[in-house]
């Protein structure tokens, strides 16, 4: 269970069976640091979110880092950071082309007819320090 269902936990056993936080806290399993705490995610993203869009609509070419630098460069963001996760929770990312195979036509190996026609030799193990007790 995440965090924020535990502390909707905790509310709940607050309210229904009338205990403190800090038992509340020992029943499930959370600190009370963590109860308290406050979060204070800045509101403001929508303007960034739309310039980001639309710079990506104009750009479909760039990646969060070129989208981050262009905005940048209007004031809009510092943080890479905070431009990666806004970039990823619209579920933008770059079209990558599939690299194309080459396709060459599968030629069959000849059969040899005569004897010596073609060679093969197959190396099994090599040990350089007992080289020298091997004539080739």
């Amino acid at each position: 269970m995440k965090p924020a269902g535990r502390k909707r936990l905790v509310g709940y056993l607050q309210e229904q069976y009338d205990i403190s936080q800090r038992r509340a806290c020992r029943v499930v399993p959370i600190s009370r640091k963590a109860v308290r705490h406050v979060s204070v995610r800045k509101q403001h993203d929508t303007n960034l979110v739309k310039r980001l869009k639309e710079l990506g609509e104009q750009y479909p070419r760039y990646g969060y880092l070129m989208l981050h630098s262009l905005l940048k460069s209007e004031g809009l963001v510092t943080n890479t950071k905070r431009t990666y996760r806004l970039y990823t929770e619209q579920g933008m990312q770059v079209r990558t082309k599939r690299r194309k195979k080459l396709i060459r036509p599968r030629i069959p190996m000849v059969i040899p007819t005569r004897v010596n026609e073609r060679w093969s030799l197959d190396f099994v193990m090599t040990s350089f320090p007992m080289a020298d007790a091997f004539v080739f």
